[in-house]
């Protein structure tokens, strides 16, 4: 069923407040958790390093990929598709889309693999996952992520996106067998630490570690899942599209998809808030003293406004007070 010209400049606009909306939760959530995640000195550097990776890339998405994908709705609500500006709008907006999601999928999988390293390797893991191998491994996927960029940039479509259905799919594929094969360890895991017979103060600290690293990949996970479920509409209607060919319902549960995607970058700073207890901590340690301070320079203004209204209207002194008093 075709859609008219009406329900068409109604979802654009839907979708364009939307857009709006999520730009400023995106920037504002994920900047607090750069923030919080530079201050959690207490998280592994690794795992600190991957998710502030992930951070980045979800604040060039509210900073640059969700206007430019506003931008665009707007002028297609105007009716002004076919002009050069949108072409190039266009093009900005794919190369922003590929590069950032790309360096998410991709940095989301490599937070699994981490995950199962430090799961198998046990003691092994310090040695084998340095700072410098991950910082590295990070360069490597954003440097990738901007390759398969620079394709959609140089109208070499075909190439990206093949590419990018690859990793997609390589990703789906790789990404369940490592959580299903991490979950069925730390449940054996668990297991055997209830089962052996080890002094108290012993058992304490290997279940509290185990406790720790289960809540850790639980987060990971979670944000997995996410993901998934908002590029899962994407791709499903990429792939109708492909098969069945475009039509106007279709093109329009591809705009409410792309929005979907953009939605996975405010997701992402809660789960983190809600699963890192270290990123928790300082997201409401820095908002306590924000209060605090606003607080703090609302009684000083209130202050300074009395002291302010007390010397333009000074107060009688009871001396002067009886001498204008009338006698009779």
């Amino acid at each position: 069923m075709a859609a008219t010209l009406e329900d068409k400049d109604f979802h654009y606009l839907i979708n364009c407040i939307l857009n709006a909306i999520l730009c400023f939760t995106a920037s504002t959530l994920n900047g607090i958790t750069i923030y919080a995640l530079r201050k959690a000195s207490t998280l592994p550097k690794p795992m600190r390093t991957l998710l502030l990776s992930l951070a980045v890339s979800d604040v060039g998405v509210g900073f640059l990929a969700q206007p430019l994908y506003s931008a665009l709705l707007a002028v297609a609500f105007q009716g002004k598709k076919n002009t050069p500006n949108y072409e190039k709008m266009f093009r900005g907006f794919m190369t922003t889309l590929h590069l950032f999601s790309a360096a998410s999928y991709t940095g989301i999988v490599i937070l699994a693999l981490d995950r199962f390293l430090a799961i198998h390797l046990h003691l092994r893991y310090r040695e084998l996952v340095t700072q410098r191998r991950v910082v590295a491994v990070v360069i490597l996927n954003w440097v990738s992520a901007a390759l398969l960029a620079s394709m959609e940039l140089l109208n070499l479509t075909d190439i990206s996106d093949g590419y990018y259905s690859f990793l997609a799919i390589s990703g789906n594929i790789i990404t369940p067998i490592l959580y299903c094969n991490i979950y069925s360890t730390t449940t054996r895991h668990a297991s055997q630490i209830r089962a052996i017979q080890v002094d108290a103060t012993q058992q304490c600290g290997q279940v509290g570690d185990a406790v720790r690293l289960r809540k850790s990949i639980t987060g990971t996970f979670l944000v997995y899942l996410a993901f998934l479920l908002c590029y899962l509409p994407s791709l499903t209607t990429r792939f109708v599209i492909l098969i069945a060919g475009a039509s106007d319902t279709r093109r329009l549960c591809q705009v409410y998809a792309i929005t979907m995607i953009y939605l996975n970058s405010s997701l992402n700073p809660l789960i983190y808030c809600w699963k890192v207890r270290q990123i928790r901590r300082t997201v409401v340690e820095m908002l306590s003293s924000s209060v605090l301070r606003c607080r703090r320079l609302e009684i000083r203004q209130t202050a300074k406004h009395s002291r302010k209204r007390s010397l333009e209207l000074p107060v009688p002194r009871r001396l002067d007070r009886r001498q204008e008093e009338p006698r009779f």
